[in-house]
């Protein structure tokens, strides 16, 4: 009889004993005529009594006169144990890494990553630092029952002996005075006395870079570096274990490091089980990098893109809110100082999501500023311009825009008169707009809040020429011009009608003592319509709210 071979399950490699004979070759043999293994009492026959039945050793169920050799049963009952052991660990990796694949930032990804490994290698704490080897980032430092300060005084420590940093560095292992190495934990450790292994790697295996480092006694350890002793009691841990996160296409994406509160030191199943684990990890981790990248790449075009800063006009403060989606779409907006100190305003959109249409916003924008500069008393030429140079360059792509013209303050060159008295007539400043299939602004006062009814009329590029008719408003002193995007409204999640009536009651409902402050009163219309704010994940909608008031 053999014992049955187990097969390997999910890279664990299983280990069992060689196959033990069912006869001791070395016991006495059974006479002839005797089954194999039947004991012999010396009676001529080989028998024994057998008055209950069967022969005085035999074992319930077995054949009677055979009795089974005890070694194979503890063969069995060893490979059902590790079979269970087995299954036990696959159902344990399973549940870590479906919760790890459930993330969708890089935050949250670090944050589980510390949580399952100190599950399984018996920590409570721990921190994560990711610093990829190609040096473009990001690079942080995420703890596990870690504070920020806590943090920063384990970052004091030398850099020489903190273990992941000489993993991050690709330092060699740390030889201590008494030739013992702090370094790698591998099945070549020497034995020790009593016959075991020990935590380091062999005496005269030569240091190479550190891939596992495992310090179990940290205040017993006489050669390390006496800041770390020092941190380590403030922070009340005694030992660390700590791990490379490695992943193509990066390499090195950055290190993993578990505290634990008492000396100790992982076990071979242990550093098994995490080994596994962080192999999915990393790989998940590197997928939630590059997509990070990208999504910072297309944010910093966009940022560079949009007006850093609103300009300053005499009678006018300005504010605005700008939120983009996870995609990064192609909403704007801008602000932009005209001679003899008027002021033209716009927002608009582009169709799709992504680089492209980041690019093709800021290739739409900074057209409309040129148009602005040369023609913008007059809004309905200005997006004119803009249709013919969107049909002519990007014939497969439309947008939406919304540019309104601002007349200096009363008494500036250009603007209107000033009153007998020199008192300015409030109601004087016009202002001249035009759209393109975009939103109608609304505006805020004391004595109304109403949506300016713009005609109705096509987006730039749907149609073979564009044209509308603008129109004209007086603005008194004290009142808000608010221009937005539809995202604005679709990120309420409710029909367009109720949404137009949503931001009609936000608007109404800015108190009067805010009214005065364009900052508090974008502030109050984005708490109102979007509760969950301008950054909310679950939403591809991009969010852009322009502010104009006009002091009195």
């Amino acid at each position: 009889m053999t014992t049955p071979h187990v097969p390997k399950v999910a890279g664990i490699e299983p280990v069992l004993p060689a196959p033990a004979h069912t006869v001791d070759p070395h016991g006495p043999k059974a006479p002839s005529g005797c089954a194999a293994g039947a004991p012999s009492d010396g009676s001529p026959d080989g028998s024994s009594d057998t008055s209950a039945g069967g022969s005085p050793g035999d074992v319930p169920g077995s054949a009677p006169g055979l009795v089974p050799d005890i070694s194979v049963v503890d063969q069995l009952a060893a490979v059902q144990d590790r079979l269970a052991g087995w299954i036990s660990d696959l159902s344990t990796l399973h549940d870590l890494t479906e919760q790890l694949a459930r993330t969708r930032t890089l935050e949250d990804a670090l944050h589980e990553l510390l949580r399952a490994g100190a599950s399984l290698v018996g920590a409570r704490r721990g921190l994560v630092v990711l610093a990829p080897s190609d040096g473009l980032g990001p690079e942080t430092t995420v703890g596990l029952g870690l504070g920020h300060a806590e943090i920063g005084h384990i970052e004091t420590v030398p850099r020489r002996a903190l273990s992941y940093a000489r993993i991050l560095d690709g330092l060699p292992e740390r030889v201590t005075g008494d030739g013992t190495r702090s370094g790698p934990l591998d099945d070549t450790r020497h034995p020790t006395r009593d016959g075991s292994r020990a935590a380091g790697p062999r005496d005269d295996a030569p240091a190479g870079p550190c891939t596992e480092i495992a310090e179990p006694d940290i205040p017993g350890e006489k050669d390390l570096d006496p800041r770390l002793r020092e941190v380590a009691a403030r922070l009340g841990y005694a030992a660390s274990y700590a791990v490379p996160l490695c992943a193509e296409p990066f390499g090195r994406t950055g290190a993993a490091v578990w505290l634990y509160d008492e000396p100790a030191v992982p076990t071979a199943r242990q550093r098994h089980l995490v080994g596994l684990y962080r192999a999915h990890a990393a790989e998940h981790l590197a997928r939630l990098l590059e997509l990070h990248r990208s999504r910072r790449a297309t944010e910093t075009l966009r940022e560079e893109l949009l007006p850093h800063r609103l300009p300053r006009i005499p009678g006018v403060r300005l504010a605005v809110r700008h939120g983009t989606g996870p995609r990064g779409g192609g909403d704007w907006y801008d602000a932009l100082p005209l001679p003899d100190g008027a002021l033209g305003l716009a927002v608009g959109s582009v169709t799709g999501c992504g680089p492209s249409a980041v690019a093709a916003m800021g290739r739409l924008r900074a057209s409309l500023r040129a148009y602005a500069v040369m023609e913008g008393e007059d809004p309905v030429a200005v997006l004119s311009d803009l249709e013919l140079l969107l049909r002519l360059t990007e014939p497969a792509r439309s947008a939406t825009a919304l540019f309104a013209y601002t007349e200096p303050p009363p008494g500036a060159p250009g603007g209107p008169p000033v009153l007998p008295g020199g008192i300015a007539d409030p109601f004087a400043r016009k202002l001249l707009l035009a759209g393109a299939g975009h939103c109608p602004p609304l505006i805020l006062g004391d004595l109304r809040t109403e949506f300016v009814e713009t005609s109705l009329s096509a987006p730039l590029g749907m149609l073979a020429c564009w044209e509308a008719p603008s129109v004209e408003i007086e603005p008194a002193g004290g009142e808000t011009l608010l221009l937005y995007s539809d995202g604005l409204l679709h990120r309420t999640g409710e029909p367009m009608d109720r949404a137009f009536t949503r931001l009609h009651a936000a608007a109404a409902g800015v108190p009067r003592a805010s009214r005065h402050d364009p900052e508090a009163v974008v502030d109050h219309i984005v708490r109102t319509m979007l509760p969950q704010g301008l950054d909310d994940p679950s939403s591809e909608e991009d969010v852009v709210l322009l502010a104009a008031y006009f002091e009195e």
